[in-house]
């Protein structure tokens, strides 16, 4: 027998997509700028047309069905496509229009990217660039991203990926003269673990790694911690650690401002490794006009940095 039903809309699937990206009613409605009651009626009109339930809804929280999972995977790239393709069709040649929007971890934030998104916008004005900062690894394109930016460890294998910022970066242990003075400096990785250590957590709850490696031996440690300090508060751990409350484990280049002061003197450095840079990865399936003039952007831009 044929099926008989009516096709949705394409805006009750986006006000779906919507609640599915943000989790709730409440949060769907204030983005598309509708009551929550619009956007309920909205669902239940679609679930009717479908015949099938997509979500289920309790007095605390919205939940997906397996159909509705299994939806909104599929309307996503189609979403995007569709972005893609006005803004395509919006820009004229020799000009590039459209949004962009990047997730990023904080990291790349402090010195890394601001530079990088100041020449793309002076060269490409009409481009609306979004940057969401989000340090869980959280799906880029479940976030209506259409690029990320990440360090290869968090790599996605089915994303293509292309350097952005240094080619390498390095870590580094660090603690206040005076610290050391009353409690001695490490000379070895394994004596960090007999001392006050200040630790950095990412959101999704996980602790930044300490990381060491020298003639061939490895090693990761997960010290105790005296103090916890989310990774957005890196600049108090800092100074926590100037204060004198203990080791510090980060990014060199964050730590060496504070070097060249005396205010922290570095500690093992020997064993400190080096690492890749980030990495700007996307779907190979889409890149839309904004994201391809910014990939072609930084390539430029590395391109320079390697010729002197």
């Amino acid at each position: 027998m044929a099926n008989n039903r009516m096709l949705p809309s394409f805006d009750d699937l986006l006000t779906f997509l919507v609640i599915a990206r943000t989790g709730g009613f409440r949060a769907a409605a204030k983005r598309l700028g509708n009551s929550p009651s619009t956007v309920s009626e909205t669902i239940t009109r679609l679930e009717a047309e479908l015949g099938v339930p997509l979500i289920i809804r309790t007095t605390r929280s919205v939940h997906l069905t397996e159909a509705g999972r299994a939806l909104a995977e599929r309307l996503e790239p189609v979403v995007a496509e569709t972005r893609s393709a006005i803004a395509d069709a919006t820009s004229s040649e020799g000009a590039v229009r459209g949004r962009l929007k990047i997730q990023v971890p904080g990291a790349v934030m402090e010195d890394i990217l601001p530079p990088i998104i100041d020449g793309f916008a002076r060269a490409n004005p009409e481009v609306r660039l979004e940057i969401l900062v989000d340090d869980r690894f959280t799906d880029m394109i479940a976030t209506g991203c259409d690029a990320g930016i990440r360090y290869g460890e968090h790599l996605a294998q089915d994303m293509i990926a292309t350097p952005i910022g240094p080619a390498r970066q390095s870590s580094a242990l660090a603690a206040a003269p005076d610290y050391l003075a009353r409690r001695g400096k490490p000379l070895h990785p394994r004596d960090v673990l007999s001392h006050d250590c200040i630790r950095l957590r990412f959101a999704s709850g996980a602790l930044t790694e300490w990381e060491f490696e020298k003639d061939g031996e490895n090693l990761q440690l997960d010290p105790a911690a005296r103090l916890i300090i989310a990774t957005t508060g890196w600049r108090a751990a800092f100074r926590l650690a100037i204060a004198g409350h203990g080791l510090i484990y980060s990014f060199r280049n964050w730590l060496e401002p504070h070097f060249e002061t005396g205010e922290l003197v570095p500690v093992l450095e020997d064993w400190c490794p080096d690492f890749e840079g980030p990495f700007l990865y996307y779907s190979s399936r889409l890149t839309p006009r904004p994201l391809r003039a910014f990939i072609d952007f930084v390539a430029a831009q590395r391109r320079q940095a390697a010729e002197g």
